[in-house]
C-alpha cells in the first residue's frame, strides 16, 4: 500500500512538472520583446519624404537620445537563444530586423557628425558590416552576421522583402521605416515597404524599353528566385508588382518570356542624414 502511495505521489509530481513546463512554454511562445523604445526613437527622429518612399534620419537628435538607444540594444542583448527560439517566425524576424537597424544607427553615431557615408567606417581590410560590436543571442555579432546568417542564411524565413526593411544608413537603401517592426503586423509592414520601394522612381524606374532596378536586385537576386509566393524568377517578382512600377503591357509580355531588358543602377552610399 505504501509503495502504491509513493508511486501515486511520483506520478502526481511528474504531472505537475509537465503541466508547469507546458504553461511556461506557452507563455514564452506567446510573448516577445517590447520594441516600444525603438519605435519611439524612430517616430521622433525620422523625417519622411514622398509619402514614405524615402526617409532621412536626424542623427543629431539620435545622438541626444543615445542613452535610450543603448538601453534598447542592451535589452535586445539580454534575450537568449532558447527564448528567441520559442517565438513565432514573425516575432523572430521583427526582432532581427530591428536589431540590425538599431545597431546600424548606433554605428553611425560613433563617428557623427564627421561622416558622409557608412563606408567610411570600414578600411582596406574590413568593411563596416564586418565589425564585431553587436551582442546578440549569446555572441558578439557583425551586421553581416545578422543579415546573411541569422536572417538570410537561417533557412527559417525565406522572405526577400527583408531587403526593403534592413537599412544600411545610405540614400540608396530602401527607406528606414518610421516605426519599429512588430511580429503581429510584420507581413503588412513588409508588404508596405516593398510597394514603397518599387514605386520609388529614384531607385527603380523604366527607361524606354529598359527596366532600371536598384543594385539590391543584382546583389540578392537569388533571394527573389527561391519560390517565395511562387516566384522562381526575378521577372515573376517584377510581374507581380508591374502596376506599382509602371511597367507597360509590352514590357509585361517581355518579362513573361524573359526577354525584358533589365539593368541595375549605381548605389548611392551617401548617408541618409538630415543636414
Amino acid at each position: 500500500m505504501k509503495v502504491l502511495k509513493v508511486y501515486g505521489l511520483l506520478l502526481f509530481s511528474a504531472l505537475i512538472i509537465s503541466v508547469n513546463q507546458v504553461a511556461f512554454a506557452t507563455n514564452a511562445t506567446s510573448q516577445s520583446i517590447n520594441h516600444t523604445a525603438w519605435d519611439k526613437l524612430l517616430k521622433e527622429n525620422i523625417q519622411t519624404q514622398d509619402g514614405g518612399k524615402s526617409t532621412t534620419i536626424d542623427y543629431q537628435a539620435m545622438m541626444r537620445d543615445k542613452d535610450k538607444l543603448t538601453q534598447y540594444l542592451n535589452m535586445l542583448a539580454g534575450i537568449t537563444e532558447p527564448q528567441f527560439n520559442l517565438w513565432s517566425k514573425q516575432q523572430q524576424l521583427a526582432f532581427l530586423i530591428n536589431a540590425y537597424n538599431a545597431a546600424t544607427v548606433a554605428l553611425i553615431l560613433t563617428a557623427w557628425p564627421d561622416i558622409e557615408s557608412i563606408k567610411e567606417l570600414g578600411s582596406w581590410y574590413s568593411s563596416p558590416w564586418s565589425k564585431e560590436f553587436i551582442p546578440l543571442l549569446g555572441k558578439t555579432r557583425t551586421l553581416d552576421d545578422i543579415e546573411h546568417n541569422l536572417i538570410r542564411g537561417a533557412g527559417r524565413y525565406n522572405d526577400p522583402r527583408i531587403h526593403f526593411a534592413v537599412n544600411c544608413a545610405s540614400i540608396g537603401c530602401p527607406a528606414l521605416r518610421a516605426e519599429a517592426y512588430d511580429g503581429d503586423k510584420l507581413d503588412k509592414q513588409l508588404d508596405q515597404q516593398t510597394l514603397l520601394f518599387l514605386s520609388d522612381s529614384k531607385r527603380n524606374y523604366i527607361d524606354g524599353e529598359t527596366i532600371k532596378l536598384s543594385s539590391i536586385f543584382k546583389w540578392y537576386r537569388e533571394d527573389f528566385e527561391k519560390g517565395w509566393r511562387g516566384f522562381f524568377r526575378l521577372e515573376d517578382f517584377l510581374l507581380a508588382h508591374a502596376a506599382e512600377m509602371g511597367i507597360s503591357k509590352d514590357l509585361v509580355e517581355k518579362l513573361r518570356t524573359a526577354d525584358a531588358d533589365i539593368d541595375f543602377i549605381a548605389y548611392d552610399w551617401r548617408l541618409n542624414a538630415k543636414r
